[in-house]
């Protein structure tokens, strides 16, 4: 198999296909990257990356890669964190050739922490992950606008994006003032009063034989060393869907995997980043805090 080189990186064994069913190969993913990588890399910037990576395309044995490993040129960023029984260098994704360079190795997906380099234990992100149990999308799309109703009763933000798996992801960007157990507490009281809403639609049942049909809403990442996908990464689902921040009166419009690579571009050519700027309105969780 032959290599060619896309934005200065030689990219191994290119034609590779990682996508059998659409025909998309390693080539056509590092091409993506670099297309993106504008609107993207702000919300990689300064995060510890846990790599998704398919060697052999999304139907062939994959595996997820937290330590930077020793082949890894010198150039690609990276940060120590701490991990049980010692620490370990990751991948920090800071530029466009080292998104790039990422693709190259079969990383379809790069995993981001809620917490940046300088204050690794205080993340500036709070998600809801919005999980479907049987399928029922009008379900989920209540679920995900509830989740957006408590949080402006509380006055905090609320951005949305596909996941492009099956559900959505509603974001807070926060002050880093706080550590994991306490934003993850917050996390918690919000779900709890999202469930009380209509607990026959929504749960936080984390075993997934008492959720029934209920939409799981699902705040478990936000932990230390937890990790989130980030918008415009690349799911290894059929059709090379893109996780994509959309506005909220899309929600009604637009399902989960809807947003692919074919399309995906087209999308940022006709409008501005919905989560361009978001750091700009992270709040302070104190009041919320003493409201909860």
């Amino acid at each position: 198999m032959s290599s060619t080189t896309i934005a200065g990186v030689e990219i191994p064994r290119a034609d590779k296909v990682l996508y059998p069913t659409d025909g998309i190969t390693k080539a056509d993913v590092a091409e993506y990257y670099a297309d993106v990588a504008e609107t993207m890399l702000p919300h990689l910037a300064d995060r510890p990356v846990n790599m998704q990576r398919f060697p052999d395309g999304i139907e062939g044995q994959s595996f997820y890669e937290k330590k930077l490993p020793d082949h890894f040129p010198d150039w690609v960023g990276s940060v120590r964190v701490d991990v049980t029984g010692g620490s370990q260098e990751q991948v920090v994704v800071g530029d466009r050739r080292t998104l790039v360079y990422l693709a190259g190795q079969a990383c379809l997906t790069p995993h981001v922490w809620l917490s940046r380099t300088s204050d690794l234990d205080r993340p500036d992100q709070v998600v809801f992950d919005l999980d479907p149990s049987d399928g029922d999308l009008a379900l989920v799309r209540r679920a995900t606008g509830t989740v957006r109703e408590v949080l402006e009763s509380l006055d905090l933000p609320a951005y949305l994006k596909t996941t492009g798996s099956r559900g959505y992801h509603v974001v807070v960007p926060v002050r880093p003032q706080h550590d994991f157990d306490v934003v993850r507490g917050l996390a918690r009281r919000v779900a709890e009063l999202v469930v009380e809403e209509d607990p026959d639609g929504f749960t936080i049942e984390q075993r997934k034989g008492k959720r029934g049909d209920r939409v799981f809403v699902d705040v478990l990442r936000n932990g230390y060393g937890q990790t989130a996908v980030p918008p415009y990464a690349l799911r290894a689902r059929p059709g090379a869907p893109v996780a994509t921040p959309i506005e909220w009166d899309e929600l009604s419009r637009i399902e989960p995997d809807q947003v692919t690579i074919a399309s995906v571009r087209d999308r940022l050519s006709r409008r501005e980043d919905p989560w361009k700027g978001m750091r700009r309105h992270a709040r302070s969780l104190d009041k919320a805090l003493e409201k909860l």
